[in-house]
């Protein structure tokens, strides 16, 4: 995805902010090779993976571009284990590559954003509830309000499967449930019983269990009929309670948080806490932050037991969509600096030293020494978006001042060097408050 320079910056404000929100809740950046052995990105996938899987030979290498972030994370942690201090909590965002055909919206080089909270040998279900919070505060300090974050508990799905003795058949019928939302009740319950021979009667009480509705309490609630029948449902159940309880005190708002027994997420590695989040006004979208618990993170490349939780965000994809929507704030700033200094004398050197002052007290300062006339130079302005121009001629040199403009109300006064500093830093730092999203 190519942006225009405006909408670059936008891009890069996004990624700020989810940066910015991570290191809130004591995650630590965290970068992986773009390349690596092939061995080591198809240890967990082939099939599918090896399809859309750049790969390519140096010399005797067989080597990879990632796909991901998740299995380059697996093996940093495991080869590093000794030296992590547990839980350990990194983000990344980064680019990731697919050979999949290149369509609207859909991208072969996109940007990721992930968390992962690892434990070592254990790892406390109060990181599971901690997740939401994450999410919730992230897309708020984009700007999102309208949106819900969508729980589910894996072991509660297997046991459930179990009770009805459809434990080898459990995955395939997760990934047909995950399709209620798209094709409907019917079709899902015909795929049940039409291509994985789901019985009717076990076929009709998946149907009744996966319309199970209501408020997150009054959900708990119908759980518990289920409850005592299978040791891993009641283990589900308690985890699905533990995190609903402590929402509160995390800060997510009930309107913006729901309990839905069909999300079971696309691949067999969650074990645990699985989550979807939508916009409320734009389901076609689809999720735009998912991910879920899991207990055997590094098997492949160590016998030390590391689980883990984590949430992903397809930043580029989501970019993408929102633009689509048009919900991209074009309020927010987007000009390359916040000042334009502009000499209209041949002696450039009072000139450079306004640039470097106002460098000095973090002005983002472009010096426009172009030999050009009066209005070219402020229509670069103009078209730029820089808010402020600092105009420089014989009578501002005299008296060791500038002139300051302000492009949005014309208004212009000549003062010292430091005031002028001041003046833009205020109005830079009022404008910078607008959020990247608007609704």
């Amino acid at each position: 995805m190519e942006l225009m320079p405006e909408r670059q910056v936008q891009f890069e404000k996004m990624k700020d902010t989810l940066a910015r929100c991570y290191e809130l809740y004591g995650f630590t950046p965290l970068d992986t090779p773009l390349i690596e052995a092939s061995e080591v990105l198809l240890a967990k996938g082939g099939g599918e993976t090896e399809k859309q899987i750049y790969r390519f030979t140096k010399g005797d290498a067989d080597l990879s571009l990632r796909f991901d972030l998740t299995v380059p994370l697996a093996k940093y942690v495991a080869m590093n284990a000794g030296a992590l201090s547990f839980p350990f909590r990194r983000y990344q965002i980064g680019k990731v590559y697919r050979g999949e055909r290149a369509q609207r919206g859909r991208f072969r080089e996109f940007y990721q954003a992930d968390i992962d909270v690892i434990g070592d040998g254990a790892l406390s279900v109060v990181n599971e509830a901690e997740i939401p919070a994450i999410i919730y505060r992230t897309f708020t300090a984009l700007g999102l309000t309208r949106f819900t974050i969508r729980v589910n508990n894996r072991k509660l799905l297997n046991g459930f499967y179990a009770m009805l003795g459809l434990t080898e058949k459990a995955g395939d019928i997760m990934r047909t449930v995950d399709k209620l939302d798209k094709i409907g009740p019917e079709k899902v319950k015909a795929l049940l019983t039409d291509e994985l021979s789901v019985p009717e009667d076990a076929a009709a009480e998946i149907m009744c269990f996966m319309g199970i509705r209501g408020a997150t309490d009054e959900i708990i609630d119908a759980l518990g009929g289920y409850a005592g029948k299978n040791a891993l449902f009641d283990e589900g159940l308690s985890g699905l309670k533990t995190v609903t309880g402590l929402l509160s005190a995390f800060g997510v708002p009930a309107e913006n948080f729901a309990v839905d027994l069909s999300i079971a997420r696309g691949l067999d590695y969650y074990t645990g806490t699985v989550y979807e989040t939508t916009v409320t006004d734009h389901p076609e979208i689809g999720s735009v932050c998912s991910g879920g618990r899991y207990d055997e993170l590094a098997g492949y490349y160590t016998d030390r037991k590391l689980p883990g939780v984590g949430i992903s965000i397809g930043l580029t994809r989501l970019f993408f969509v929102l633009e689509d929507c048009g919900l991209l704030n074009d309020d927010v700033p987007t000009a390359p600096a916040d000042a334009l200094v502009i000499p209209m004398t041949e002696d450039l050197t009072f000139a450079v030293s306004v640039s470097t002052a106002l460098r000095d007290r973090g002005v983002r300062t472009q010096l426009y020494a172009e030999q050009k006339k009066f209005k070219a130079k402020m229509s670069y302005a103009d078209k730029t978006g820089i808010p402020f121009c600092v105009l420089i001629g014989e009578d501002e040199i005299a008296a060791g001042q500038v002139s300051v403009k302000d492009m949005k109300t014309g208004e212009q006064k000549t003062v010292p060097v430091k005031e002028a500093g001041e003046i833009i830093r205020a109005a830079v730092e009022a404008a910078g408050t607008v959020k990247v999203i608007k609704e």
